[in-house]
């Protein structure tokens, strides 16, 4: 029994050991995955646009990176993929995240011109909320500085997590609508703080203005007033998969939710470089921000100001915006003076080595030597 004992005991250390052993393999493998990883990157600011996509693609069997240029009045793209190989001239659906707030501003910008919304009135002017609070402003939460965090949590939002679903997937108006009531303002001067529940807001109002469901309103404005036939609320039927989950009326849909292709979406690019009417309304500088880190900078990412969702990089004349969701991110900027723009629709997730956002201030500053 004794030698037994002893016998089992000894088994135990040597499984021990072994995982130890396993275990710190496994933390140096990582350690060193990490540290080549931060090495990369370190190298990104002196990449060229080539060099940072080719890394981005390096080995990447499902790759499917979609770069388009407008440059002296003509439009063009090119479908990259694993290591930077280009692939047939095809039209791809992608997921353009928070690309979405430029159309929902838009949005914001028409129905001023229709004298449904002003500017500078508060959302209580719109929505039903309870009296004797301070709510932001239409311009506050098109600026990102109404003092509303980029998200509440809610029971919906845990379960997804665990679940690995889009994380406001069931977020509905009435839960929306309660956490717009709870939320204490202390007052209504805040600094830059990005926010997908202030936009999440603004299509609330529009719905109100409207009285329309937001899905159906971004798809008619899309379609119909924009002439873009592939920009809608996503449906999960694009070619290229692992799209985010909505239910038709989903609060946060105007934060985040369309599809989209490449040639629609240069197309809506060029609506931007012809600056009409309430399109070009949407571009104009509302307020500083200085929200450029440094960090930032290394990038060449630069968000000095703001308008009507749209950043603006005083020192490249660009106005940007980019977007990302679970398995997707996208650029897209452009240069009202060069009449320039670039658009970058990426399958990959937003942290997958170089997002579509430094790919396209790379690109941009290409066009723009």
């Amino acid at each position: 029994m004794n030698k037994g004992f002893k016998k089992s005991k000894l088994n135990k250390k040597r499984i021990l050991k072994v995982f130890l052993i396993g275990l710190l393999v496994s933390l140096l493998a990582m350690l060193g995955f990490r540290l080549y990883g931060n090495y990369q990157l370190s190298k990104v600011p002196d990449m060229t646009f080539e060099e940072a996509l080719a890394y981005t693609t390096k080995g990447n069997e499902e790759a499917v990176i979609t770069v388009g240029i407008i440059e002296d009045g003509k439009l063009d793209y090119t479908v990259y993929g694993k290591d930077g190989k280009v692939l047939p001239q095809e039209a791809h659906t992608y997921e353009i995240g928070s690309i979405t707030k430029t159309f929902t501003a838009i949005l914001i910008a028409k129905a001023i011109r229709e004298h449904k919304i002003e500017l500078q009135a508060s959302i209580a002017d719109y929505l039903d909320l309870p009296e004797g609070k301070t709510y932001p402003s239409i311009e506050e939460l098109l600026t990102h500085t109404s003092g509303y965090k980029s998200h509440y949590i809610e029971s919906p939002m845990v379960v997804n997590t665990l679940t690995g679903r889009n994380p406001f997937y069931g977020m509905d108006s009435e839960l929306l609508q309660k956490k717009i009531a709870s939320i204490s303002l202390k007052s209504n001067d805040y600094n830059f703080s990005y926010s997908n529940f202030g936009f999440a807001v603004l299509g609330q109002v529009l719905e109100e203005v409207y009285d329309k469901d937001y899905q159906s309103l971004l798809n008619d404005f899309s379609q119909n007033d924009l002439g873009l036939p592939h920009t809608k609320i996503s449906k999960q039927d694009g070619d290229l998969g692992n799209y985010w989950g909505w239910k038709a009326h989903d609060a946060y849909l105007s934060a985040g939710a369309i599809t989209s292709d490449i040639v629609d979406m240069l197309t809506y690019a060029q609506m931007q470089l012809d600056e009409q009417g309430y399109i070009s309304d949407s571009h104009q500088s509302l307020k500083e921000n200085n929200a450029t880190s440094e960090q930032y900078q290394k990038m060449g990412i630069r968000l000095d100001e703001i308008g009507m969702a749209w950043a603006i990089d005083k020192e490249k004349n660009t106005i940007w915006h980019n977007g990302g969701t679970g398995n997707y991110n996208a650029y897209l900027g452009f240069n009202p003076e060069t009449k320039t723009a670039v658009v970058v629709l990426s399958n990959l997730a937003p942290e997958s080595r170089i997002s579509a956002t430094i790919l396209g201030i790379k690109k941009m500053n290409e066009l723009n030597e």
